[in-house]
């Protein structure tokens, strides 16, 4: 079949229609299944069979794993609802406010605990945008240093768990959410680093003066008032690495904990829980449509060996690992420039994840990869979330946030580098499973 030269045109028209769908607006799981009954149409190579279609679409979804999505989106529109916002700025800014800086520094521990709330960067930057921004301002920080790290810090919050992002990944992956939850932590752990370190540099050389001094009584009780918010992302953490329950269970019993807090503190209504839960349901069910879109289309993948070809290019072009990892994190970033992430990775994990044993790369490291370079498209025009969202809740114009954020790229692609040269910042927790 490889020998045959027609395969390469239904290769071409199997990936050219589907991109040109997606440029014409069509919706990404829309053009996976146009795209998937054309070539099963039109090919001798991929039969034509409504069984086949319903087969692949149901068992795509037949999966305990899917049951984490819903939670996880729940507990992170519920987390937002409660409005805890302001208690983990607060935290944050009696943690690292001393330190030159400051605010820039804790704009990013900020974002890095608001992580555990809503597992989403638009959510931080919507959430926490405003907040972190205007402080800034008010405390005579420049503009584009406040609109830079307010942007980047975001990115933290799709590999921190719990990780909406991530958990798609695992879903069609089919890999142990909690797993990648703990492949999170480090690279999450370690871009928070870096952006401080920049933060600091960028601090020192435009002479920002340092704050006042470590107060440990106030620390103390900033942390009492968002404590409901730090205790999510440990329980989860440290549920998984004890054995007690899996991902999806600690999601559940996770959004359970925050409507019995929320109420009982009165932040909570019946018609705030109700209106989460209609606007949570109809983002599953767009969720779940991708995820079932994606599973003809990796059926179809697979019967046109198309993920072989890919493995036999890259191994074509060099046997290191680590290139190859280079290779497609620069893919990965030319595509999150222009498409939505979670869109993205239904795309590409069925057409690249059986690929990865014929390359010799771990499935878990290399969630971790993607969905780190794919999230760097959040920063970047034309159709990076976190810009767009920093627009509208702050004073700044589009052109100013794009110019603003660009220095930032360098400490995030400096990460993104150092987790693909040391798998093991991915791999080390999951081996505590």
């Amino acid at each position: 079949m490889l020998e045959d030269p027609s395969i390469l045109l239904i290769l071409t028209v199997f990936l050219g229609l589907l991109f040109l769908l997606i440029l014409l607006g069509v919706p990404i799981a829309v053009a996976m299944g146009v795209t998937s009954l054309f070539i099963m149409f039109f090919t001798p190579w991929v039969d034509f069979s409504l069984r086949v279609v319903t087969n692949n679409m149901f068992f795509s979804l037949n999966s305990f794993t899917l049951l984490a999505f819903p939670f996880y989106l729940m507990l992170g529109r519920l987390m937002n609802a409660f409005g805890l916002t302001e208690e983990v700025f607060d935290f944050a800014m009696s943690l690292v406010g001393h330190i030159r800086g400051g605010l820039g520094q804790v704009n990013v521990v900020a974002s890095l605990v608001f992580s555990g709330m809503s597992g989403l960067a638009v959510a931080d930057v919507a959430g926490l945008g405003r907040i972190e921004y205007t402080a800034m301002r008010e405390y005579g920080y420049d503009k584009d240093l406040s609109l830079g790290i307010t942007s980047t810090s975001s990115i933290i919050g799709p590999i921190m768990p719990p990780s909406v992002p991530i958990i798609v990944y695992a879903v069609l992956a089919e890999v142990s959410i909690g797993a990648m939850f703990l492949a999170g932590i480090i690279p999450a752990f370690l871009l928070a680093g870096v952006l401080m370190l920049f933060v600091y540099f960028i601090a020192y050389r435009r002479g920002y003066e340092v704050a006042e001094g470590f107060d440990v009584s106030e620390i103390w009780h900033t942390f009492w008032e968002a404590l409901p918010a730090l205790f999510i992302p440990v329980f989860i953490i440290v549920g998984i690495l004890g054995g007690w329950f899996t991902a999806t269970e600690a999601g559940a019993i996770a959004l359970l904990y925050v409507v019995i807090v929320g109420i009982k503190r009165g932040k909570l209504s019946l018609s705030d829980i109700y209106n989460e839960m209609k606007f949570g349901t109809v983002e599953t069910f767009a969720i779940v449509f991708i995820i079932a879109a994606a599973g003809i289309y990796s059926f179809v993948a697979i019967q046109l060996r198309l993920p072989l070809l890919i493995a036999d290019a890259l191994l074509g072009l060099t046997e290191n690992t680590v290139l190859i990892m280079i290779i497609l994190a620069g893919s990965f970033i030319i595509l999150g420039t222009f498409m939505e992430k979670l869109s993205a990775i239904a795309l590409l994990v069925p057409i690249l994840l059986p690929t990865l044993g014929p390359l010799g790369i771990d499935p878990i490291y290399f969630g971790i990869v993607m969905v780190l370079s794919l999230m760097f498209g959040l920063i970047t025009p034309p159709v990076g979330g976190g810009i767009f969202v920093l627009e509208k809740v702050t004073d700044a114009t589009l052109e100013e946030v794009i110019l603003a954020v660009i220095p930032f790229y360098i400490p995030v692609l400096f990460t993104l580098l150092l987790v693909i040269l040391f798998p093991s910042l991915s791999t080390f927790l999951v081996g505590f499973m």
